[in-house]
Order: C-alpha cells, then structure tokens, then sequence
C-alpha cells in the first residue's frame, strides 16, 4: 500500500467490502466485525484537515488526536482554532495525543501521568469547546504498553483492550509493519484499531525523504505568511522568491 489519498480510499473500500463497520471509541461493541480508524497528529494540523476532508467525501468519521505539547504548531492561535474546529464539523472525533517525555521524569509515575493527561485534556477542551474523552499516546514507553494505564472520564487508546484485544495495525513513520489490507481480507481478525498518520499522505506517491523535505522546506513559507499577517509591508523588506524560490 503506498502513500497516496487513492491508496487511503481504496483501504476504506476493501473494509467495507469485507463486512466490517467503521466504529469509533464508544460504539464498537454495537458490531460483529469493525475497524476504529484513528490518526495521530504530529507534525501538521492543516494536513490532518485535508485528510478530515477526503474521509468526510467518503463518508467516514474517524478520531483525530491533537497533540498540545508538540513544537510544529500551536493549538491556541486563531488559524489552528479554526482547523480544530473544522475537522469537527467534518463529523470526526477529536481526542488528545498525549506526550509523556515532555515532563521528564515525573512523568514516570502512573498517578502523575494521569494528572498531566487530565491537564491536558481540559486545555484542549478550551478550542474544541467539547469534552475530551479519549487519549492516544505519543511514541509509547513500555510503562504505558504494558500497564493499561486507567484514566478517569477517558478512554485509553492503548489500553489492554484497543491495543491487545483488537488487532492493532499502525503506518508509523511511514511503514506499514504488515500488510493492512491482506489482513483485512483475510478475515482472521473481528475489530481492528487503524492507526493512520495523515501527514505521509499526497495526492502523488513521494518517499520518505521528500515527505520529510517538503514539510521541512514548506514551513519557510509558513513563517513568512504568519510573519505577514502581523509586520507591514513585509514584501519591502523580504520578498517571498527570496526565501521559497
């Protein structure tokens, strides 16, 4: 399966050829066979929302998680409020994507972990204007894989029964471990958590380096229409060729 949207949505088909339902978090057990789609949010709000998009042409909702402590984009400023809020209209779910490392060692105690995520999820509740209730977390120590870590008024995502109990498949760092779709087809599995990230995704196939590139590269543009949007005539002073070709 490569890295493309007509990829992705041949990937939805081939679930709903194959008679499982497209569920979420809360209503799973309402089926025989299902699939949880769910995306963690890395790097790129405004490609998750282009991603929200194709799955709502589809007539998809999957979970988005949103990661409030990352360095690549801010949850707080009005643009970032905005696609928050625009994946939700979409019909998707938004959950937080919880980052244990940034607090050290504290974070190495359950009770505080659970705290930080509740924290966490209480800010991020502040843009969506609606309960957080389900967390994911980012790149996973064996403390949280292994411990089914148990938070009040939420739903662990790699809990022992989303993580264990269902076959768990993820395309982390751009490399399908097994092949999503022959296990799709071949039925040996009853409900399956997807975990899909939509930053590898483009209309055209690109490879990990020029995913990577073009990210990197395209946040020169970023910062010069932010910085646009708050300093005069900036064109005077530095033209956008100078700094994009």
């Amino acid at each position: 399966m490569d890295f493309t949207f007509d990829s992705y949505g041949r990937l939805l088909a081939i679930i709903q050829e194959q008679g499982y339902k497209i569920a979420d978090y809360y209503n799973w057990e309402s089926f025989d066979r299902c699939v949880i789609l769910r995306h963690d949010i890395d790097n790129s709000l405004d490609k998750a929302l282009e991603f929200a998009r194709f799955e709502w042409e589809k007539g998809v909702k999957s979970t988005y998680f949103v990661l409030v402590t990352g360095d690549f984009y801010n949850i707080f400023s009005r643009h970032n409020r905005k696609v928050i809020r625009d994946i939700i209209d979409l019909g998707h779910e938004i959950g937080l994507h919880f980052d244990q490392t940034v607090y050290g060692e504290l974070a190495l105690d359950t009770h505080t972990i659970r705290e930080k995520i509740l924290c966490e999820a209480e800010q991020l509740k502040t843009v969506t204007e609606k309960n957080v209730n389900i967390v994911s977390m980012h790149r996973p120590s064996r403390q949280i894989l292994e411990g089914d870590l148990q938070i009040p008024g939420m739903t662990n995502s790699y809990g022992r029964l989303f993580f264990k109990e269902f076959k768990y498949i993820s395309d982390s760092r751009r490399n399908w471990r097994e092949p999503v779709e022959s296990i799709l087809t071949s039925g040996e599995y009853r409900r399956l958590q997807i975990l899909t990230h939509s930053f590898w995704y483009y209309d055209e196939e690109k490879d990990l380096h020029d995913t990577v590139k073009s990210f990197i590269c395209g946040a020169n543009r970023e910062r010069y229409d932010n910085y646009k949007n708050n300093f005069t005539d900036l064109e005077s002073v530095l033209g956008l060729n100078e700094i994009c070709g």
